[in-house]
């Protein structure tokens, strides 16, 4: 920065030595030099500033379970690769509290973080409500569409969000299920009915079922604390059970397989963490992958100036089909070659 102004000076300097020659177009000509050298000094400077900047990002989890655990590692990754030590998180879970949600995006507004991360659907719709302003990026949410209320969905919210979705094809779910159980004759949906998101996609599948000749009924919980219940009902009325990905189900899995095991009814996740506590096959994708791309979003966001508004929603590259071997042998299932056991 003292070169740069030197040589600004200079440059005054040989202006008035060549104004006493009296070459008023050459001195005019040598200080509007010196006014652009001395901008660009200040535009040097204010680069250097920016590349100096520290970015503070706020997280909210809504619970820990494994799928959302590593969607928030994969997206602090993926930032730390691009900003290096330039970037600072304030990581807050909300222990499946949606109020709590509110609370910890509210006080990330307060602190004017540079962006947000809503890692399921309910911190979603507290960051949504939370500000207009922040940029946002979901990870870990099925479908923006349903979890925004956004009618006529093209791929962008035109809000002040974006991200990566964790829906495997549902279609492909519910062909899943008819290639283990071609001779079942009832399916159970259960979901939490607090999610929006478990909600679509136990209505879309079902159709997909329908279409394949079985016979649906939804039985949803309300939280945690009625979740055995309902899941003892659900077992003991059909002959499958379908979970998509719910955070309340992910996170009493074990219940949930307490039940069904011993009740000989296999059940179908819709992400890899539920079927290993209670499942036997889903249709599963990486959560690491979609935070590791969330966060690739946000260094753009952040270094390059992109809009979130304009950015579209990111999937998950590939799909696999995966089973719980434990659980496979406990019912005498026996799984298709294109299946890879799930990591124990």
């Amino acid at each position: 920065m003292k070169k740069v102004t030197a040589f600004a000076m200079a440059a005054v300097v040989a202006a008035s030595a060549l104004t006493g020659c009296g070459s008023s177009s050459t001195a005019e000509t040598t200080a509007a030099a010196a006014e652009t050298t001395t901008a660009a000094a200040a535009d040097s400077t204010e680069a250097a500033k920016e590349d100096g900047k520290t970015y503070n990002v706020g997280i909210c989890q809504l619970v820990q379970h494994p799928a959302l655990d590593a969607a928030t590692e994969g997206f602090q990754a993926a930032l730390k690769d691009k900003l290096g030590d330039k970037v600072k998180f304030d990581l807050q879970n909300a222990s499946g509290d949606s109020a709590t949600c509110a609370t910890i995006i509210n006080q990330f507004v307060s602190n004017n973080v540079d962006l947000i991360l809503a890692n399921a659907t309910a911190a979603l719709q507290a960051a949504a409500a939370g500000t207009s302003e922040i940029p946002i990026l979901g990870t870990s949410i099925t479908d923006y569409a349903t979890a925004l209320d956004i009618d006529n969905w093209t791929g962008t919210t035109g809000l002040n969000i974006s991200g990566t979705s964790d829906l495997a094809p549902l279609d492909q779910q519910a062909a899943m299920l008819n290639e283990l159980f071609p001779d079942a004759k009832n399916v159970g949906l259960l979901y939490c009915s607090a999610e929006p998101n478990s909600k679509y996609q136990a209505t879309t599948v079902k159709g997909y079922l329908e279409d394949l000749g079985y016979t649906c009924k939804e039985y949803t919980f309300a939280d945690s604390n009625d979740i055995a219940s309902v899941t003892t009902t659900a077992a003991g009325e059909n002959d499958v059970l379908y979970v998509p990905t719910d955070n309340t189900a992910a996170s009493n899995a074990e219940i949930i397989n307490n039940i069904c095991l011993p009740a000989k009814v296999p059940v179908i996740a819709g992400e890899e963490g539920i079927c290993s506590g209670c499942g036997v096959a889903t249709l599963s994708i990486d959560y690491y992958d979609i935070g590791y791309k969330a966060g690739e979003m946000g260094a753009e966001i952040l270094m390059d100036g992109k809009d979130v508004k304009e950015m579209p929603i990111e999937f998950a590259p590939e799909v696999t089909k995966k089973y719980n071997k434990a659980n496979c042998e406990a019912l005498g299932i026996t799984v298709p070659d294109d299946y890879v056991a799930i990591e124990e």
